[in-house]
């Protein structure tokens, strides 16, 4: 027998259906006017989304929630404007829907397009950051896809807040249910989305490993994972000392909670002796934890992880074995081992001299991001507005046939 949560699950995606169909028809213009809109109901209604967010974090401390997940829980003045601003960045972005990937004429006479579409109805399932509801929210929308987003318990005064003032923007353009809102914080509701065959097209999980591994041994639909940031930076025996320690200091210390901020320091062992104390004095002077025993682990905190390696090419087998093949980082002034490190490690994103912490949709000029994926089919990477759309093939000719 259906479940009360399973009901309501489907009954969405009926409703995100039927309005996915309603977007296919819009042009750039009608959902950038959509996407306006929205910015400007999330600015009418700042005072109810602080208000309700205080009081996640009331409840969040209350309950002994830890200080990495309070801090991406916070919505602060900062990220309240950076949230507003990314929905209006995303109306200056090209829209990829009707984008012709590639032409080809064929000797048969008929010709064909590879072109961008919408998936149609995309469910998300995040954690704690309320700004994932409005970022996702709007990339969907763009691309011309309808979102029935699910957050954590931690963050559902604050999701329903923002879902009221995206509702309130839609409501008048008759698409509404383009975004909707998961407001049971059931788990039996994240199983009935990657169950829902033939309404929604993919599932995206914003969160830890319990939830992704959850959500992929349930679905029956495909699961586009954004995995945990275990991010190595290697610095070589060639490095600018004081580069690499900057470089270090801002993947580590600028904000430990995000995903693409460094866990994993690995040092050449020529560089050891020099490098490691000043190593150590940094961490003394800005409250980062050394763990020069320990690998692999995803701390999201002042917290290090310190191994020594015999070279560059021990420094690439190393985050192959021990990364989430997220994000990784050479440190050298040696361009022969940069460009070995860039084309041997296998990971979404890998740099030369840049911190980490680069790994962002916005930094990427894609606009607010929809997560950064760690799998290789269809998307790798910061997921924009390109990685929302997929493509079908449209062939013309004129009475041909074969």
């Amino acid at each position: 027998m259906e479940s009360d949560t399973e009901k309501t699950i489907h009954e969405m995606a009926v409703r995100a259906r039927a309005a996915s169909a309603v977007l296919r028809r819009l042009d750039a213009a009608d959902k950038n006017a959509a996407l306006l809109a929205i910015a400007a109901a999330l600015e009418e209604a700042k005072a109810d989304i602080i208000s309700a967010n205080d009081e996640d974090i009331r409840v969040a401390k209350a309950g002994g929630l830890g200080a990495s997940m309070v801090d991406r829980l916070t919505l602060t003045e900062a990220r309240f404007r950076a949230m507003v601003d990314g929905v209006r960045q995303i109306v200056e972005l090209p829209d990829p829907v009707g984008e012709t990937i590639w032409t080809r004429e064929r000797p048969s006479g008929i010709t064909i397009r590879k072109v961008r579409e919408p998936f149609g109805v995309i469910a998300v399932v995040f954690e704690s950051r309320p700004n994932v509801f409005v970022d996702t929210a709007a990339l969907c929308l763009k691309a011309g896809n309808s979102t029935i987003l699910r957050g954590g318990k931690e963050a559902i005064r604050s999701n329903m807040a923002l879902a009221k003032a995206v509702s309130k923007a839609l409501e008048p353009l008759g698409i509404a249910d383009a975004v909707q809102l998961v407001e049971t914080t059931d788990h039996a509701a994240v199983a009935a989305l990657v169950r829902s065959v033939g309404l929604i097209d993919v599932a995206i999980p914003r969160g830890g490993e319990r939830l992704i591994r959850a959500m992929c041994e349930a679905a029956l639909i495909p699961v586009l994972k954004h995995y945990k940031g275990v991010c190595h930076i290697y610095v070589d025996d060639k490095a600018d000392l004081p580069m690499a320690l900057s470089i270090i200091d801002n993947a580590k210390v600028q904000r430990p909670s995000a995903c693409n901020a460094a866990e994993c320091l690995l040092v050449h062992e020529k560089l050891a002796p020099i490098f490691l104390p000043m190593v150590r004095a940094w961490a003394k002077g800005t409250g980062v934890s050394l763990h020069e025993d320990g690998v692999g682990v995803e701390y999201l905190s002042l917290d290090l992880n310190v191994a020594i390696v015999k070279g560059f090419r021990e420094a690439i087998d190393f985050i192959n074995a021990n990364s989430s093949h997220h994000s990784d980082c050479i440190v050298t002034n040696d361009e022969s081992r940069a460009a070995e490190f860039l084309r041997d490690v296998d990971s979404a994103c890998v740099y030369h001299n840049v911190s980490t912490r680069f790994t962002d949709g916005a930094e990427f000029g894609m606009g607010a991001e929809i997560g950064i994926s760690t799998d290789k089919l269809h998307a790798r990477g910061p997921m924009g507005l390109e990685e929302l759309s997929t493509y079908k093939y449209v062939v013309t000719g004129d009475g041909i046939i074969r």
